[in-house]
């Protein structure tokens, strides 16, 4: 008997082990690259997935593509930390729906010229962003200023300062911080793109067309800095230049959602009824049945109708 109550007991302790293991299971399914600032893959990228509402994740490494997959994993909250030797660590967070397809993940991860990156560098980066993911603006700040004071070659964590800045609304500082990378790298296009923003949020909307002006279109090669571009031309009614960025950025990633909406509505600015119409017909073909898909078919049944 004490054998076999021993038996059941072993056996009940192992399937809550793995129950808790396997907690972040489900339907849905995540994937995305890995990119350095070049827009090149990296290969051998650690990817930690950790589920916020199975509180458990797993581990997955980026191939020679810079890809990675997860399927049959749960809906909801999820963490997502990117690390690889000679590159700033990166923490995202992202809502994975089981019922429809989530779009890819493109991340960049920044390499630290001429610098070893040490656990206790590495160590900072992640105190920092988790900060920064958490809203403890203040707290990240002053965590990134150590580690820059500690490490001057570091020198690139200032936008991440700077970031910190923008979210509390203190452009000026932001704008001092972003500054700090551009004095290293003058022809760093993402930053001259959050110098643009920081003018912007000021209502210097003059000086932050002209700061736009300056990013050489032909050398962008991230998706999100030419949504970014395409997305201030359009607030300052520049349909045209707008498109312009919105089509590039399509045409470097041909699932990115954000841009081909942006499009249809940069065609509906334009008058062009017909352009807009292929567009969004085009998302709807990638995303089918989100929320946002309720409002393209929406525009669709108006254009149509006119």
């Amino acid at each position: 008997m004490r054998k076999t109550a021993l038996f059941f007991l072993i056996f009940f302790v192992m399937s809550s082990l793995f129950a808790s293991a396997q907690s972040y299971r489900g339907q849905g399914r995540m994937t995305g690259v890995v990119l350095d600032q070049n827009g090149k893959p990296l290969e051998g990228v650690k990817v930690k997935l950790f589920s916020v509402k199975g509180a458990a994740g797993f581990d997955l490494t980026t191939d020679a593509k810079g890809e990675w997959k997860a399927p049959y994993i749960r809906g909801g909250a999820w963490n997502i930390d990117f690390e690889k030797a000679g590159f700033t660590p990166k923490k995202i967070a992202v809502t994975i729906e089981e019922s429809f397809k989530n779009p890819g993940i493109e991340v960049r991860l920044v390499k630290f010229e001429g610098l070893i990156v040490s656990d206790e560098l590495k160590a900072g980066l992640n105190q920092g962003n988790q900060l920064f993911a958490d809203k403890k603006y203040d707290l990240a700040i002053a965590a990134f200023a150590d580690l820059v004071a500690k490490n001057p070659d570091a020198y690139v964590v200032n936008k991440n300062i700077g970031n910190c800045y923008f979210e509390l609304q203190k452009y000026d500082q932001a704008e001092e911080f972003y500054r700090k990378v551009l004095d290293k790298e003058p022809a760093n296009a993402e930053i001259m793109l959050l110098v643009g923003n920081c003018l912007a949020n000021r209502g210097e909307d003059g000086k932050a067309m002209e700061w736009y002006s300056k990013i050489e279109f032909d050398k962008i090669t991230d998706p999100n800095v030419l949504f970014n571009l395409g997305t201030a031309f359009y607030r300052q009614s520049k349909f045209e230049e707008a498109m312009k960025y919105y089509k590039r950025s399509v045409e470097l990633k041909g699932d990115f959602l954000d841009g081909i909406y942006q499009m249809g509505l940069t065609h509906i600015s334009l008058q062009n009824n017909a352009e807009a119409v292929k567009v969004f017909e085009q998302y709807l073909k990638l995303d089918p049945d989100s929320p946002k898909a309720a409002q393209v078919r929406s525009f669709l049944d108006y254009l149509k109708k006119k």
